[in-house]
């Protein structure tokens, strides 16, 4: 461990508690939050009782994230009146939820030192200097995208074999039920020179797998010396990095998915044959009232095109059950559209409402017993999908990437192409490379299969 003496003056040892909800890109803002820290002195800690200072990343897109964010915040009152330094501790909070509701946190909570939203935690390390000077608690909650990410340097840490980066920010879609506009701001796609040199940091110190995230990725138009690069180009520029063998992204939108990029799919071995691509609903009428500007039959063709390009595509969607005026007419087609499509994995929940969006003002709001009733319907479906997807993996070959070592010795889990979790023996040294496995059985929520080649190699 560094002494005091080898640290800058104002670079104190000190511990910083991460805990993060949500998205993707959340898990990658708080890995950002974490390293900006590290000038100031802080290395993480898994437990919030000994941190010096506690960050709570928030999401506002689900059910209750506000609840959440104010019961943890009891236990942090709680947890730092029984510290004898507990007057000493700092709490900030961050994320969509800081971003849309920063006063009434402070007015509720506080024991908050900070509230930053989540285009301005490049300044976490400016607002807590302020802080321990004495200053009242910091709400930054302007939209500057840009700035950010000038101000982040393209050097980060590696945790593992496989890393999150960030493409683009913001959304300009306003779906109805939806708060990532007024959370995130209006879409924003980094410079490529930018990204292309943090995903070189990241492969030269041993990541092989490389997810490009975006609110709306697929919608990325970066700027190349004054030329619009988009995300299909930018893959295939990500796909010649020395060391990365496998690309991905999320999250898209089915109006967003050009001819280039799903060329790309048919074209780009590195990218992978997995696509997350929101649907919401199979309604035409309900998608026409979520604002999400395409018809059920818009869906399917680019689904169709997409699996022409690439058969071995798998999908994996997003579903809102219950949104305002969803009759049970509505849901059959949501039913119809899964059944047609055949998905490998989903996410499903029921609708509710998000404060200053359209739908939650909606008189046409669905009874909580007739949603909970067709998620479950719902959910059954998708997950005989998803088992029938996993079983008909047994007998294929194909690369695995091993990421961590498994729950028993001589065990190493990696991932499929498909994303599914992958469990053989293995030896330690195929820690972060690719090799051939055969799978031979199938569990609740993972494959298992032995390996059979390292690379083209023997094993």
């Amino acid at each position: 461990m560094t002494s005091d003496k080898q640290l800058p003056q104002t670079a104190i040892p000190k511990r910083v508690h991460v805990k993060t909800y949500g998205c993707q890109m959340n898990v990658y803002d708080s890995e950002r939050m974490a390293e900006a820290l590290s000038p100031l002195g802080y290395t993480t800690t898994d437990s919030a009782t000994d941190a010096d200072l506690v960050l709570i990343n928030t999401c506002h897109i689900r059910e209750k994230a506000s609840e959440k964010l104010y019961s943890d915040l009891g236990r942090l009152r709680d947890m730092k009146a029984e510290r004898a330094d507990g007057d000493q501790v700092m709490i900030a909070v961050t994320g969509c939820v800081a971003q849309a509701e920063g006063d009434e946190i402070i007015r509720r909570a506080p024991d908050v030192d900070l509230v930053i939203g989540p285009q301005a935690y490049h300044r976490l390390p400016e607002l807590i200097s302020r802080r321990s000077k004495g200053e009242k608690a910091a709400f930054a909650p302007q939209f500057e995208p840009e700035s950010k990410f000038q101000t982040l340097s393209t050097s980060r840490d590696v945790h593992g074999v496989s890393a999150f980066l960030t493409v683009q920010e913001g959304c300009d879609k306003f779906c109805a039920f939806c708060v990532v506009p007024y959370t995130r701001g209006a879409e924003y796609s980094r410079p490529a020179a930018q990204i292309l040199e943090e995903a070189e940091g990241l492969a030269s110190k041993g990541v092989r797998e490389l997810t490009l995230l975006g609110q709306n990725v697929n919608a990325y138009r970066g700027d190349d010396n004054g030329t619009a690069v988009e995300l299909a180009s930018l893959i295939r520029r990500l796909a010649q990095t020395p060391g990365l063998a496998r690309l991905r992204y999320t999250t898209s939108h089915p109006n967003d998915m050009s001819e280039t990029l799903i060329e790309a799919h048919a074209e780009i071995d590195a990218l992978m044959p997995y696509l997350h691509l929101p649907v919401q609903s199979g309604s035409d009428r309900i998608l026409a009232a979520m604002n999400r500007k395409h018809t059920a039959d818009d869906y399917l063709k680019v689904v169709d095109r997409l699996r022409k390009a690439r058969p071995d595509l798998a999908l994996s969607g997003d579903f809102i059950v219950g949104f305002p005026g969803e009759t049970e007419s509505d849901f059959e087609d949501t039913l119809s559209l899964i059944r047609t499509v055949s998905y490998a994995s989903a996410f499903s929940f029921k609708y509710s409402r998000r404060p200053g969006t359209p739908a939650a003002g909606s008189a046409r709001q669905v009874d909580e017993e007739i949603k909970t009733e067709r998620l479950a319907r719902l959910n059954a479906l998708l997950e005989d999908q998803r088992q029938a997807f996993n079983r008909s993996k047994i007998g294929e070959i194909f690369p695995v990437l091993f990421e961590k070592p498994g729950r028993h010795e001589g065990q190493l889990i990696g991932r499929s192409p498909w994303l599914q979790a992958v469990w053989a023996e293995a030896p330690m040294r195929l820690l972060g490379q690719l090799a051939n496995v055969r799978i031979t059985g199938v569990g609740p929520n993972s494959l298992t299969g032995t390996v059979e080649t390292v690379e083209g190699a023997k094993l």
